[in-house]
């Protein structure tokens, strides 16, 4: 019987078996797709790296770069050209980029808020007279992000700064989103200072002398690398099974889990899938546990990847891409302008477009992909054909932190310390993005091999 069963082969799941394995420890991963990595998957189109999900990490986490080091791929790694960093929102039928200083949605200079015509003079006043927002009890429950925001900000700063940058990550409602488990830096910079602009501008300065590492980070040869390096380190020390679990009993010596028609027992269950997975999983071992992962809701996504002649571009793609708050919204939510943000990612003389797209995932690829081009067409200008497209959708991939979301999680860990051997990691607990799967995969794996 082996010690450990893992259920999802995604970034979560691999790291995992990876751990486990450094510790000795031998790990059965099951994965329902023909491919391992979940929603990292990367392409080679033409030339050029094509990502169908997530395209780097943030520098700030440390845990996917002590990974990727782990793994010797180190050398692979390569940042984000900050130094062209630019982001743009689309607002009254015009590109309008992001005022230098905003550090996220705080804004840490005053001249060029004053400036930018993204926002009214009344919320620029309001964004100014927020340095001197006092400290009060308002930090002690939880609210929406929108409520947060719009109590330091107002309600422009909500629909045109937070909506759209949040959309780019959880896909989700500013007013349905927990500003404690979304937003907890700032969160607490507001129990601390009051003044959000002010704990920004006190933090920056006590880092003034820290290293200063690019905003994000990637693998030369895209996030696939990643996926293949953890496969490499855990070949002969975990044994991967392409199939669906699809039921999960407990038994006197631990589990013993069904997949694919046949049964197979294991001292403890890693379960590495989406929490509405767990849920289904968890039905016949815990209501409580199965109700609780089955409140978090989850989202799905839509990736466009287009390949363009340069030549054909008219835009200079004088920035990182763009942002469309929902009060301006069609279908696109936002446009990576990639060979900007990344070097190398498309050959000399080509173009590549990532755009990301809201929930209607059912909708023929032909249909997708006029949309779009009517949309870029109308922001950017672009009348060229592509020479290439990619569509890669993502069904309740995206997990939503709504309020409450924290008491949630620790009253599912409360559960699964009443069932021993029993574990629960991904997207749908305690940080969404790769470096935060990899803390929760290692911590894991700590917990496992102390017995």
């Amino acid at each position: 019987m082996p010690s450990v069963a893992i259920v999802g082969g995604g970034i979560s799941g691999l790291a995992t078996a990876h751990y486990l394995a450094k510790a000795g420890i031998a790990s059965h991963l099951f994965e329902a797709r023909p491919r391992l990595g979940g929603v990292i998957q990367t392409e080679r189109v033409d030339g050029c790296v094509v990502e169908g999900g997530p395209d780097s990490f943030l520098s700030a986490k440390p845990w996917a770069m002590e990974l990727i080091a782990e793994l010797g791929l180190a050398g692979e790694v390569i940042g984000s050209n900050d130094h062209l960093r630019a982001t743009f929102i689309w607002k009254g039928g015009k590109l309008i980029p992001l005022p230098d200083g905003v550090q996220f949605l705080v804004p840490t200079q005053l001249r060029p808020i004053a400036a930018t015509p993204l926002l009214h003079w009344r919320t620029k006043l309001r964004m100014g007279l927020e340095y001197f927002h006092r400290r009060g009890r308002a930090g002690a429950d939880d609210r929406t992000v929108a409520d947060f925001v719009a109590g330091h900000y107002g309600q422009e700063v909500v629909d045109y700064l937070a909506e759209p940058l949040l959309s780019g990550i959880y896909g989700g409602d500013p007013a349905e989103l927990s500003a404690a488990s979304v937003l907890p830096n700032l969160v607490e910079l507001e129990r601390e200072y009051g003044s959000l602009t002010r704990g920004v501008l006190a933090r920056r300065k006590a880092a003034a002398h820290e290293e200063k590492l690019p905003l994000f980070r990637t693998l030369r040869g895209g996030m696939a690398q990643l996926i293949a390096g953890l496969s490499s380190a855990v070949a002969g020390k975990a044994t991967v099974v392409h199939a669906a679990v699809e039921r999960i009993e407990r038994t006197a010596n631990g589990f013993r889990l069904c997949a694919g028609g046949d049964w197979l027992e294991a001292q403890r269950v890693v379960l590495a899938c989406e929490a509405h997975q767990v849920a289904g999983l968890t039905r016949p071992i815990d209501t409580e546990l199965s109700a609780l992962t089955g409140w978090i809701p989850y989202r799905s996504s839509m990736t466009v990847a287009l390949g363009y002649n340069r030549s054909d571009l008219q835009h200079p793609l004088n920035g990182f891409g763009f942002l469309v708050p929902k009060k301006e919204r069609n279908r696109l939510v936002a446009c990576t302008w990639v060979g900007t943000k990344f070097s190398d990612r498309a050959p000399d003389g080509m173009a590549l477009l990532r755009c990301f797209l809201g929930e209607a995932l059912d909708e023929r690829d032909e249909q997708i992909i006029a949309a779009v081009l009517i949309e870029l067409r109308e922001m950017m200008g672009v009348r060229a054909r592509p020479r290439f497209t990619r569509i890669f959708r993502w069904p309740r991939s995206m997990a939503q932190y709504t309020v409450g979301h924290a008491q949630r999680v620790a009253r599912i860990e409360e559960r699964l310390a009443a069932i021993p051997g029993l574990h629960v990691v991904g997207n749908g607990y305690r940080g969404i993005g790769i470096p935060d799967c990899v803390r929760m995969a290692k911590q894991v794996a700590e917990r496992i091999a102390r017995g």
